[in-house]
């Protein structure tokens, strides 16, 4: 198979679909790659790396499209990418469609094949190509928050470990899952009072067990959530529903429940916040206030750590784009039943249960 890896072009975005170790692996199996020139240069690969590990360079991403079979990339593609997909080309990425209608029809136009890291579901249920960039997310939502809690930047100008005399910051985490429970683990380390919310019990029990003392377990409602707002000085929105928009527990009313200079960092905003006011931002250009309400939300949180990112990414999705390359798509998700739910959109068609709800559309068969 010809596969092509092109350089993202999102934002601030300087992950990479893949190491020079991957496109050795392949060109072992037999298959050509294709590396957009500069391509990894973000994550310090270079060129030359990625020569050594059998690599062809290729000077554009129009070139990359055109001439590979397979994509491997990072983020979603982007408008100015869009054309550039090919009917039944397989395109292996980040997609979060039930957030972007405009990317899911220019998918659905495009008659190519995407199959979606983020819904990519082993047996125990769990995501293993999102489980790294939601522990990177996790962790990078603490030290963002910490530095937007700073007065200087409209924060309420609180050290989130407080010192002698002086008591910790208070941290309010939305979601017991990856994200969440890497953000308190941070969160906790610095000394800050932590509180996290989940509607799983079985999660909330683990979290007790797992975390200190100063981190506590609340059951995920309104009340709760309304109760905790008023004094917590940084909100961390970790909630996830594979495949579906996220539920925005905080709405709008409720940031005037919220003293002036809070910071809420969106985890969820790939999938659309779990708060109502969230907007996609960027690295460049990454806060923004309402109601006196200092909101995060880059919608590539772990694309400022590109290098820890990139290896903690392909280090799960090789395996799995070794499957498709030496077996071709319809024979590797045939055979393979956590690949198969990565299907998201197949030559037109929507074949994902909850991206076909979100735009009330009917879910076809893959």
């Amino acid at each position: 198979m010809v596969i092509g890896v092109p350089k993202e072009i999102k934002n601030n975005e300087s992950r990479v679909g893949m190491t020079p170790a991957g496109v050795f692996e392949l060109v072992k199996n037999g298959h050509t790659v294709y590396i957009q020139a500069s391509a990894g240069e973000g994550s310090g690969f270079g060129d030359a790396d990625y020569k050594k590990a059998g690599g062809l360079i290729l000077d554009t991403i129009g070139q990359v499209y055109a001439m590979s079979e397979m994509i491997v990339k990072v983020k979603e593609p982007i408008a100015e990418e869009y054309e550039l997909v090919q009917k039944d080309q397989v395109v292996f990425t980040y997609f979060h469609f039930a957030s972007s209608e405009p990317l899911t029809n220019a998918m659905i136009q495009s008659k190519a094949v995407c199959i979606a890291y983020e819904t990519v579901e082993d047996e125990e249920g769990t995501l293993p190509l999102l489980t790294p960039m939601s522990e990177v997310a996790g962790r990078m939502a603490i030290q963002q928050g910490a530095k937007y809690l700073e007065k200087p930047v409209k924060g309420r100008g609180v050290l989130l470990g407080g010192v002698p005399g002086v008591a910790p910051g208070k941290v309010l985490v939305l979601g017991a899952g990856v994200v969440g429970i890497q953000a308190a683990k941070m969160a906790a380390g610095l000394g800050a009072h932590v509180t996290i919310l989940d509607v799983n019990m079985k999660r909330l029990r683990y979290v007790n067990d797992v975390m200190p003392p100063h981190v506590v377990t609340e059951f995920s409602n309104e009340f709760n959530i309304r109760k905790h707002i008023q004094d917590h000085d940084l909100i961390i929105g970790g909630v996830l529903l594979k495949g579906a928009k996220a539920p925005n527990l905080i709405t709008r009313d409720m940031l005037k429940l919220m003293r002036a200079g809070t910071v809420i960092v969106d985890v969820a905003v790939d999938q659309g916040g779990c708060v109502e006011t969230t907007r996609p931002t960027t690295h460049e250009d990454p806060v923004y206030i309402i109601d006196d309400v200092v909101h995060y939300s880059v919608a590539n949180m772990p694309g400022a750590v590109p290098y820890t990112s990139t290896m903690a990414l392909t280090n799960v999705t090789l395996p799995y784009v070794l499957q498709l390359a030496n077996k071709g798509w319809e024979k590797a998700v045939e055979t393979d039943a956590a690949l198969q739910k990565g299907l998201n959109i197949v030559k037109g068609k929507v074949v994902y249960q909850e991206i076909a709800q979100a735009f009330g559309r009917e879910t076809a068969m893959a």
